[in-house]
């Protein structure tokens, strides 16, 4: 069993370091290359860098971005946004990344993750579900920063991500994105329930007690 891993996620806006609440209200709070310098000295398990412009403004990976995050780094980071081809995935491991992680791209072509997972390993490919309640019970699936709402079940489809290859998803839970009062295990449970593969939880996170909760219940 996977020893659990407590891993910063950062989200690039405007070429900035921004937070969010519930996918919106975006403020700016600092560099991105500072922030990992920042965790490198935190002796962080691993980063995980995610540019929410990239797919929304259908634009391709910042790649002298990610080598000069890459540079910085000294623990496993793992970059997402923009990614769309095997090629550019491939060009972003030669900067020095660990892991590539796909979101919109990997519902739009699911094949890519097979594709991406057969060049550089399943372990290397990340999967980020980013999920809401519905109004009337059920959870979907939301891409392009929570604009864009897919009439996909989001665990059916973890299990159909998990099968074509990914070695990893991140189960990212807009209602908690950014409230800081602790993380919605009982989603969690429903996917760790279906699927083998390792799960990361991003959402919700505001004391060192909340991560000890999630760990203690789900190892």
């Amino acid at each position: 069993m996977l020893r659990p891993r407590i891993i910063p996620t950062l989200l690039i806006h405007n070429k900035g370091l921004y937070k969010s609440v519930k996918f919106t209200d975006y403020k700016y709070v600092g560099d991105p290359l500072n922030a990992v310098r920042i965790f490198n000295e935190k002796k962080a398990d691993e980063i995980i860098v995610l540019d929410i412009d990239a797919s929304v403004n259908n634009i391709a990976p910042n790649m002298k971005l990610i080598e000069n995050l890459a540079f910085e780094c000294r623990m496993p980071l793992c970059y997402g946004g923009g990614i769309k081809t095997v090629e550019q995935a491939q060009e972003i491991f030669s900067l020095g990344v660990e892991k590539i992680a796909v979101s919109s791209a990997a519902i739009e072509n699911p094949s890519l993750i097979t594709e991406i997972a057969k060049v550089v390993g399943n372990q290397s490919v990340v999967y980020i579900m980013d999920v809401k309640k519905k109004f009337l019970g059920g959870l979907e699936i939301y891409t392009h920063n929570g604009l864009t709402s897919k009439v996909i079940d989001p665990i059916n489809f973890a299990i159909k991500i998990q099968n074509l290859g990914a070695g990893e998803i991140v189960i990212n839970s807009i209602d908690d994105d950014g409230m800081m009062n602790g993380y919605n295990l009982d989603l969690l449970q429903k996917f760790i329930e279906k699927i083998n593969i390792p799960v990361t939880v991003l959402g919700g996170a505001g004391n060192l007690s909340h991560i000890q909760e999630v760990i203690k219940k789900f190892g």
